[in-house]
């Protein structure tokens, strides 16, 4: 079967693997769709991120759909055929953090394609895969692009749970990637009120507005775009940072209402932080990080037709043309969700 390695920064390549099979508790999946994550973008453009850096080959991938090719032993719950989206998120259950509900941080996780540990966790970007039948979610109803939008989707809920009631809220987005789109969906979803959302692409904010943003702020074309949120103290309940870009954060904390809380996603390194501006309004800053029960919960929402992921959509390559799709991901005045077809 055909996989997608990353070698090093700028070294993508397609290689061939051993076919798979279940064990029990286990199911062969056929994928169907592969969404190219920021993660992934980082270790095509740069090798890694920040200390995370690629150390050995690494096969990309974890916002992953496809349909279920035959059962292990004791497997009842999925049939043949069925659509799944599969969870990357596969904690020990063992551990503390495990043991205390939070699974994210499992001490012994093995995420899909990830070069945090060492030996690297090898990712999803193949034909074929095993996965135990408690990473799948049955995704019927959904297209296998949306299916595969449900990491990304559930990535946004963690970080909304850690935000609080968004109930008549004004909500500010940084970023407007996929993540940041996403939020933008959930925002709205949740009530809120009002959602800012500001990019450096006028094609990524266009999106924005499409998906429910109430104004759009080009902070490359104007920089003081967010001056007039500054008045009184400030004008936002709630943040989403989701570019990981420091400056970002920074020209966001004087729109921000005291008392207001900063749920950051965004991953590119480390941030300098103005603290004493954020001391002094009293913000609360609460990092968030990848998710567990929200991957079920993102593709109940979709199935329902609470959040509509189908426009974040705009492009989908063949797995043969996987230099060609990551080029495409990278490129912001382009692209919003890039999916690889297997």
């Amino acid at each position: 079967m055909k996989v997608i390695v990353a070698h090093a920064a700028k070294d993508l390549r397609i290689e061939t693997r051993e076919m798979p099979s279940p064990g029990p508790g286990q199911v062969l999946i056929k994928m169907a769709a592969g969404g190219i994550c920021g993660s992934d973008l980082h270790y095509f453009n740069h090798g890694g991120f920040g200390t995370v850096r690629l150390k050995e080959p690494m096969i990309l991938g974890h916002e992953v759909s496809g349909h279920v090719e035959a059962l292990g032993a004791g497997v009842s719950a999925l049939s043949k055929g069925d659509l799944v989206a599969i969870s990357p998120s596969r904690p020990c259950g063992q551990c503390k953090y495990c043991q205390e509900g939070n699974q994210n941080h499992c001490l012994n996780m093995r995420f899909y394609g990830s070069a945090m540990p060492f030996p690297h966790i090898q990712g999803a970007f193949r034909e074929y895969i095993v996965a135990d039948v408690a990473q799948c979610a049955v995704a019927t109803g959904l297209t296998k692009g949306e299916a595969a939008m449900a990491e990304p989707l559930a990535v946004v809920l963690n970080a909304a749970g850690h935000a609080g009631d968004l109930m008549g809220k004004r909500v500010l987005v940084t970023g407007c990637g996929p993540i940041g789109l996403l939020a933008v969906l959930v925002a709205r979803a949740a009530g809120a009120v009002e959602i800012v959302a500001t990019d450096i692409s006028d094609f990524t904010l266009s999106k924005a507005r499409e998906v429910g943003a109430d104004e759009t702020v080009n902070v490359a074309d104007t920089p003081d775009g967010l001056a007039k949120f500054e008045v009184e103290k400030g004008h936002f309940d709630v943040l989403f940072e989701c570019s990981g870009v420091a400056t970002a954060l920074a020209s966001a904390v004087p729109a921000m209402r005291p008392g207001g809380v900063i749920a950051q996603l965004g991953l590119g390194g480390d941030m300098l932080l103005p603290v004493q501006a954020m001391t002094a309004k009293e913000l609360q800053l609460k990092g968030s990080f990848r998710f567990h029960a929200e991957f079920f919960t993102a593709v109940e929402m979709m199935r329902q037709g609470r959040l509509n992921v189908g426009p974040l959509i705009t492009h989908e390559l063949k797995i043969d043309d996987a230099v060609k799709a990551f080029d495409l991901a990278s490129d912001r005045s382009k692209a919003i969700k890039v999916n690889v077809a297997f």
